[in-house]
């Protein structure tokens, strides 16, 4: 198989993991292609003896599965490269919770064999799509986990003018409103009180995050929805947040966000469930008297 592999480039206690994975690969007779500042972290920051297939940069590969090693934020900078090319992709957590990367690496020989096997499941995620009226969008305009917009440059809240399908929902007073996907429903917007919702549910959730009004509570709506935001700031300005990357935006600038026209793809262990996870990351039912 040809794989492409994208990795995080921080994690110098981590190399005997990387080490491990190379080894298995190579064992199991794979073409191995690296992004660029993978591979320059490898060789000279951990100093591995090890030359793959191919060094990659941007959008210029092509592979039968995508590996991310590192935690969910190096899954989400994946996808984002990945984007259609509609290439399923492997997660090996070396982060710290890790919903998305779905091998531990005291799993990574035994599940690489079973994928090199066949034995494996792929899920499709929903990703959104964002675009501003006012202002071009320097950075990738989609999102696997969530778009988010969030005050910036004061301690004031904004005013964020909120319509669904042409229908007025409601103006939030707060430090933002975070749209998710049923993916994102575990990361920032939980943190804040939203729900956790099941992959495939085919719903969004709009959670505020610390409204002024205590009855402004999550709303769950359905995933083709078009959602448009007004954002209003006493600053002039506000920050739009897409899976983490963040830029700064002008008030008066429109926001519509949609379901964008591609899914992303994870691979996942026969017998791994988005419940087996919940339990597991979240520690449900763990009782430590």
């Amino acid at each position: 198989m040809r794989f492409v592999l994208f990795g995080n480039t921080y994690q110098t206690k981590k190399s005997s993991h990387i080490e491990k994975l190379l080894g298995v690969l190579r064992r199991l007779q794979n073409e191995i292609y690296m992004d660029r500042s993978f591979y320059e972290f490898v060789k000279q920051e951990l100093g591995l003896p090890f030359e793959p297939d191919g060094v990659f940069e941007d959008g210029q590969f092509t592979a039968d599965l995508a590996i991310s090693m590192g935690g969910d934020g190096t899954f989400l900078k994946a996808a984002s490269r990945i984007g259609s090319k509609n290439i399923p992709i492997v997660g090996i957590n070396t982060g710290r919770l890790g919903f998305l990367a779905d091998i531990m690496p005291e799993e990574i020989e035994c599940a690489f064999e079973n994928i090199m096997k066949g034995d494996y499941h792929v899920q499709e995620r929903k990703v959104l799509q964002i675009e501003c009226d006012g202002q071009a969008l320097d950075g990738y305009p989609f999102a696997l986990n969530e778009v988010a917009v969030l005050k910036r440059d004061s301690s004031s809240m904004i005013s964020i003018h909120t319509t669904v399908n042409g229908q007025y929902l409601t103006t939030y007073q707060a430090d933002g409103l975070i749209v998710a996907t049923p993916t994102g429903s575990t990361a920032y917007s939980l943190s804040v009180g939203g729900p956790i919702m099941v992959p495939q549910s085919g719903i969004l959730a709009l959670t505020p995050v610390a409204p002024h009004s205590l009855n402004l509570r999550p709303i769950v709506i359905r995933d083709d929805c078009e959602i448009i935001l007004d954002i209003e700031s006493r600053s002039h300005n506000f920050l739009v947040a897409i899976d983490g990357r963040s830029e700064g935006l002008h008030e008066g600038s429109r926001l519509t966000i949609r379901r964008a026209p591609y899914t992303i793809k994870l691979v996942q262990q026969t017998g791994h469930t988005f419940f087996t996870t919940l339990r597991e990351k979240m520690m449900w039912g763990a009782d430590k008297r």
